[in-house]
């Protein structure tokens, strides 16, 4: 499967930013996808990952209320709602897909479950 992130961009504290991910080439409803940011001299950091069997989703703690990720299959598309941005998420955003569903927020959260990856999308945040 192919993804394409979008949607990234230059904001201020506080603001709000959707970023979308465009999966073609298999279907997309059975997989596992989630959003990775890495900021300049970090690792690649978990962010969200959100599936159709239950638990159904989850967050790192630092997003925990202001990001919601969530899907349309019919699109094919997985978003990332971002509330009340601030410094520190400013960091490129990578997108990924698994055929893998997630038991456990540990397996959801490291990069070696996904085995598909999008371009990354830059998101900025000035005060």
């Amino acid at each position: 499967v192919q993804l394409q992130a979008s949607g990234g961009g230059l904001v201020q504290v506080g603001d709000s930013l959707r970023l979308s991910c465009a999966a073609s080439g298999r279907p997309f409803g059975n997989y596992a996808t989630g959003w990775f940011r890495q900021a300049p001299g970090k690792e690649r950091e978990f962010v969200a990952a959100i599936w159709w069997r239950e638990p159904g989703a989850y967050y790192v703690d630092s997003v925990k209320g202001r990001f919601t990720i969530f899907r349309d299959n019919a699109r094919s598309t997985v978003y990332l709602q971002m509330n009340s941005l601030n410094i520190e998420d400013t960091a490129v955003y990578y997108c990924a897909a698994s055929e893998n569903l997630p038991t456990t927020f540990a397996a959801a959260a490291t990069t070696q479950m996904y085995a598909y990856w999008g371009q990354g999308t830059q998101v900025t945040v000035s005060s």
